[in-house]
């Protein structure tokens, strides 16, 4: 099935009936598209479920107002959505990779996922970006003919961020472009800046709902001074957190604006007239302005030194690193205490790097409250088993 929709798109947006495919044939939608039925596959998988209980920046159990994976995931298809839109690109693409980019995060965030990459360090490392595609491609076990989620080769390629030399190799087809210096589509493209949009202004939103940086900081921020400044003028008795919420409304409106305006002015100026011109382009063509870039960079330093640096976030990453490590290592002493199905993978694993790589899926596959209770279930010696 191919939406009639796709006739208003542009000529270098993705097609599904042009698609480069799944890695297992299967018969076509009487209703769907191909991006579609990626989307929806995203949506019913289990990791898609988990990321309600995956945290953002603020551990899930410190409050249910703060964001987390999935809120972010959600925020991230919306603005992804709105640019593909306004470019005449392909919106159902763009909200399937959305979707999909945070699939393989591990609980406690970017925490979390350090942790594991240091004890992964001698195993060949871990990393959430390419775990999101391993999610998708290997551990969900949702069909009987296959594993995996079976998508296609566009919203797997938007997954897949960034990638080494060394893993591009081993990736087929979906590795070529790091190992040829080529660019992804700009669905794709789209997912990766929609990601930065959303996680910067809702850390924002965030980081002042907890009290861990406060609006009179803000304020040193060009991007939060325009719109804090143009909010209290127009509505001088609005109550904070209300102002709050209009200031970071506005700075997601004029960076998401900035991103279309620049983006379809690079778009002309290369002068593309199809995906393979996109791939072939010098440089990536969905862009900020210097300005808006220099804007956004101001704005990601300032949240690392007063937000994610803080003593609070902090302690976070701490309790993260023990219990992290805890785990993999109780986990690699003794199969035992793993369950019953990650035992069988264990044990049918080859050498100890496939097996080191069996209990990072099992680690990274836990929410935030389920690595707590396995700790306490494991170390704990009053805790119920």
């Amino acid at each position: 099935m191919d939406d009639s929709r796709t006739q208003d798109l542009a000529p270098y947006a993705a097609l599904p009936g042009r698609s480069r495919g799944r890695r297992y044939r299967e018969p076509e939608s009487a209703y769907r598209t191909e991006y579609q039925r990626d989307r929806d596959r995203v949506i019913h998988s289990s990791a898609f479920r988990r990321l309600e209980y995956k945290t953002q920046v603020f551990v899930n159990h410190e409050g249910d107002m703060f964001r987390t994976r999935l809120t972010h995931s959600i925020e991230v298809a919306q603005i992804g959505r709105s640019i593909a839109r306004a470019l005449r690109l392909n919106e159902d693409l763009a909200e399937a990779v959305a979707l999909a980019h945070d699939l393989g995060h591990t609980p406690f965030g970017h925490s979390g996922q350090d942790a594991l990459n240091r004890c992964m360090k001698d195993y060949g490392g871990f990393e959430h970006n390419l775990q999101s595609l391993r999610v998708v491609d290997e551990l969900e076990e949702r069909y009987a003919e296959f594993n995996g989620l079976n998508l296609t080769f566009e919203t797997r390629e938007g997954i897949l961020k960034h990638c080494s030399p060394r893993d591009a190799r081993e990736l087929g087809d979906l590795g070529e472009r790091f190992l040829n210096k080529r660019q992804p589509g700009l669905e794709a493209q789209i997912a990766n800046l929609a990601d930065e949009i959303a996680y910067n202004n809702h850390d924002v939103d965030d980081g002042l709902r907890s009290g861990l940086i406060t609006v009179e900081q803000l304020i040193g921020i060009e991007l939060f001074r325009e719109q804090h400044e143009a909010v209290s003028r127009a509505y001088p008795d609005i109550a904070p957190r209300r102002l709050q919420h209009e200031v970071v409304r506005r700075m997601i409106n004029r960076q998401v604006t900035d991103l279309i305006d620049t983006s379809r002015a690079a778009i002309a100026a290369a002068g593309v007239s199809s995906i393979e011109n996109v791939r072939a382009a010098s440089d990536l063509l969905i862009r900020f302005s210097p300005q808006m870039s220099e804007a956004n960079l101001a704005l990601k330093r300032f949240l690392r030194e007063h937000l994610y640096r803080h003593y609070r976030v902090r302690r976070m990453t701490a309790k993260a690193d023990r219990i992290v490590r805890a785990l993999f290592e109780a986990f690699m002493a003794d199969v035992e205490v793993l369950p019953m199905d990650y035992q069988h993978k264990v044990r049918k694993a080859e050498a100890v790097a496939g097996q080191a790589r069996v209990v990072a899926d099992y680690i990274a596959g836990m929410t935030d409250r389920y690595a707590i209770a396995e700790y306490e279930r494991l170390f704990n010696p009053s805790e119920r088993t």
